[in-house]
């Protein structure tokens, strides 16, 4: 009793300390003072001090409600100056937004114990326990009620019922911690043993029942694999001896102990023995956040492998206790529960918690709405929940829009239930409807999202709500902020002609065949127009669509020709610049493609030349080859164009990265943005930069993300959270290696870092018969014959007598070679002109 009455004032005098020692780390100068004598005056100023940082935080209340770390400091401020209303008050404020820690609700029962009746304390202590699974409160709870309770200090039937009933829901709730059950455990062997000593002697049957008693809370204890599972053994057994019964107390054999009491107690101990090392792991102190989260999940995984549903929930509410905020932890959670009991007020009061303490979390409001209608909750509670849901901030508008679909769902199926309420009545879908059309319309305009609310609003109002006008003016005000997008007409135009109102049908159709849509769509509502009017319309309406649609489909087709000729015009000038700047910059480097070859194949290419100025070069055969060798050449020339304009013309514009630090992110929601991924890394920390990769063309988002950080420790933890759930999507995190991107480009190119001899000739212009390749009669791999210095490496193979993959080059007719060639190499001797001609001739 004197211990708790104590507690507040001993906590006071502690913070007390503490927060000068913090003033006097913050400001030198107090040092001074606490030195000087006149201890007075620094007391006057600390007092200003704190009225002046008491102001400042309740301007940010005011001005940000929302805002944690000022309900707390502001708590701290009011509970050391001991102003117990205002205390009260603010600690009722933040529970309204936010759940209390336990070590918050612990410092609430202290202070309203020497101030207000034992009911209102207890009422505290249950608000606590329902909040976060915390054995330390629990004790205090039931230390509180034991000593302040009258009913059960007396000891009378009713207050033992009472603390009975306290000590089973705290069995339930907690006894199966692994490491702190024991204290439950105890506390309530302790409690019956108690009350075995207030029975009389002589009431023999009283007292063997309160044996038994003890004796089944004991045999339940020894049952659960817990920490000092021999040490609960042997003070089982001590108490069987004051009972009278022959055991050995000083052994922790098994001698003596009912059978199946003893079975229980070995496969508990087995139990432990499984789960020791994991709960090592959790209960370490020096491993960060991030890795103590991991190892919740590993052990989280194996209490789902043994498949006991009690000790995964306990083991979920351990890990929520030290993760509050984690969304991840909570949606897990969540979805185990729904999964293995479906329904109820436990499972309610999960989503309960988990919304209250992740309110940002779209899903989770959607499936705390299916879990009240499953549980088939009232309209009342439901719509409370609703109300509270729509307050929240969430990161994306679909989540917005899935919370509303969700409640419009829900309306749906109970007003079209026979069983349905009363209360319920179409108008509360149409509330439910205009009110996300209101909200989302601004902020989702052109969008399938926005598209989809109003085509499943105007398909109630015809089905459920029977107005077809009502409908109508759904789709006239869905146009009227997306009348770009062809779907919405569309639909508009399915609904008619589903009801049979084709004239309605025709006439929405006049209204949208001259607008304009993206991509084909203006083309393809005009013949859309003329397939209605074939099948639903007579000859006059036909006709008169083909006058309406033909100039409309021939402007089109104009349009389209000067779009396709003005990006072919572009296309064209941008090539020659990449040509004129390529030539540029071998002008610049005083270079030229003869200076580029090697002097034997410059030599060589001369006395080409030279023979080839002798030679005639009218014949069919020439000017063929001739045509084959400058298309070839032209093509090549397009080609490494159109590289260099995939590759880009300014590589000193785009900047370089180290990725030293840094995570790269794949499986991204397209809206996924900076600060999304910036919050989704809130727990790690450390994030310096986010470079969310965008495509070139459309601007929008590849789903890819670069994500860097302070040291390589968050990145550790960054990469522990692969496979999460950001935004619906699941997410691929992985270590940046910037060397795997480099050893990538290196692959696409010729050993020693040269480009491929045919690329080159074909910009160069010289001739591609140096590098020739033959395959030899009854060989199945093509030889390369190269030149000095150009080695490269074939890993190409070919089999059988296919040979479209071996490269050839179109030679001019009676070319010859200044090389002698071996007749083992498979070649013959150049025609004449004249031979040729014979030949050519006879095909």
């Amino acid at each position: 009793m004197e211990e708790v009455e104590k507690s507040p004032v001993s906590v006071e005098e502690e913070e007390d300390t503490e927060m000068g020692e913090g003033n006097v780390d913050e400001n030198p100068k107090t040092i001074n003072q606490i030195s000087s004598s006149d201890s007075e005056s620094s007391d006057s100023e600390d007092e200003a001090e704190q009225n002046e940082q008491l102001l400042t935080l309740e301007t940010e209340l005011s001005t940000n409600p929302s805002d944690y770390n000022a309900h707390v400091q502001y708590i701290k401020f009011l509970r050391r100056r001991g102003e117990i209303e205002r205390l009260r008050e603010a600690r009722e404020n933040m529970n309204a937004l936010f759940p209390l820690s336990p070590e918050m609700w612990m410092e609430w029962a202290k202070d309203e114990a020497s101030l207000s009746n034992a009911e209102a304390v207890e009422k505290l202590y249950e608000r606590g326990v329902s909040e976060y699974l915390s054995i330390p409160l629990w004790c205090e709870y039931l230390n509180y009620v034991q000593e302040h309770d009258p009913k059960v200090q007396e000891c009378s039937a009713d207050g033992i019922s009472k603390a009975r009933n306290l000590f089973e829901r705290a069995v339930t709730a907690a006894a199966l911690h692994v490491s702190q059950g024991p204290q439950i455990w105890d506390a309530y062997t302790q409690f019956e043993q108690a009350i075995l000593l207030t029975i009389d002697q002589s009431d023999t049957e009283a007292r063997e029942k309160q044996v038994q008693r003890i004796q089944s809370i004991f045999h339940r204890y020894l049952s659960i694999p817990l920490a000092n599972l021999k040490s609960t053994l042997l003070a089982y057994k001590a108490w069987e001896v004051e009972q009278g019964n022959a055991l050995d107390a000083e052994s922790d054999n098994m001698d003596g102990i009912v059978s199946h009491v003893a079975s229980a107690y070995q496969k508990a101990e087995e139990m432990y023995n499984a789960r020791a090392h994991l709960e090592e792991q959790i209960s370490r102190q020096d491993i960060s956040e991030s890795e103590k989260f991991q190892h919740y999940m590993s052990y989280l995984q194996f209490e789902k492998s043994s498949g006991d549903p009690a000790r995964v929930q306990i083991l979920y509410e351990r890990a929520i206790t030290d993760f509050p905020v984690s969304s991840d932890l909570w949606i897990d959670y969540t979805r185990y529960l729904d999964k293995t009991l479906k329904a109820g007020n436990i499972v309610k009061d999960v989503y309960s918690r988990a919304t209250r303490n992740c309110p940002w979390v779209g899903d989770l409001w959607v499936r705390y709405l299916l879990c009240l209608e499953q549980g088939h909750a009232s309209e009342k509670e439901i719509s409370a929940v609703f109300e509270k849901s729509v307050q929240c901030s969430f990161s994306t508008f679909e989540e917005y829009l899935d919370l509303f679909l969700t409640r419009v769902d829900g309306l749906r199926r109970r007003i079209s239930s026979a069983n349905g309420d009363d209360g319920l009545n179409f108008s509360l879908i149409r509330e439910s409807f205009q009110q996300a059309s209101d909200y989302l319309s601004p902020h989702m305009k052109n969008s399938d999202g926005l598209l989809r609310l109003h085509s499943y609003w105007a398909r109630l109002e015809l089905k459920l709500g029977n107005d077809l006008n009502a409908a109508r003016d759904v789709w006239e005000s869905l146009l009227k902020t997306c009348g770009s997008v062809l779907e919405a007409w569309q639909a508009y135009m399915a609904m008619e002609v589903e009801i049979g109102n084709i004239n309605e049908a025709r006439a929405i159709y006049k209204r949208c065949y001259s607008k304009k849509f993206n991509g084909t769509g203006s083309e393809d509502i005009c013949h859309a127009w003329l397939r209605f009017e074939r099948e639903f319309g007579t000859l006059e309406d036909l006709n008169h669509a083909v006058q309406k649609v033909t100039p409309r489909l021939e402007e089109l087709q104009l349009f389209r020709l000067q779009q396709e000729s003005k990006f072919f015009a572009e296309a064209t000038d941008k090539r020659e610049q990449n040509l004129n700047k390529m030539t540029g910059e071998r002008r610049k480097s005083g270079l030229t493609p003869i200076d580029e070859q090697s002097p034997a194949k410059r030599h060589k290419n001369t006395s080409q030349n030279q023979k080839k100025l002798n030679e005639k070069k009218s014949t069919q055969g020439q000017s063929l080859a001739k045509a084959n060798v400058s298309e070839e050449k032209k093509g090549k020339v397009e080609k490494q164009v159109k590289e260099q304009q995939m590759k880009g013309t300014n590589p000193s514009k785009t900047r370089s990265y180290a990725d030293q630090c840094t995570a790269f992110l794949s499986n991204l929601s397209f809206n996924v943005k900076d600060e999304d991924l910036r919050r989704f890394f809130s727990d790690v920390g450390g994030v310096t930069a986010i470079r969310i990769l965008l495509d070139k063309y459309t601007g929008k988002s590849r789903g890819l993300a670069y994500v860097e950080f302070e040291d390589d420790e968050r990145l550790a933890a960054a990469v522990a959270k692969n496979k999460r759930m950001l935004l619906g999507k699941k997410l691929s995190i992985q270590r940046s290696d910037p060397k795997q991107g480099k050893k990538g480009s290196i692959a696409l190119t010729a050993p020693g870092g040269r480009e491929d001899a045919s690329s080159r000739s074909g910009i160069d212009g010289s001739s591609e018969s140096k590098e020739s390749v033959e395959i030899p009669e009854g060989s199945n791999k093509p030889q390369v014959s190269q030149s000095t210095g150009h080695k490269r490496v074939e890993n190409i193979q070919l089999k059988g007598k296919n040979t479209f993959a071996v490269p050839r080059n179109v030679r001019p007719l009676g070319w010859t070679s200044n090389t002698p060639r071996n007749k083992e190499e498979g070649d013959e001797k150049p025609k004449s002109n004249d031979e040729f001609r014979k030949m050519f001739m006879k095909t």
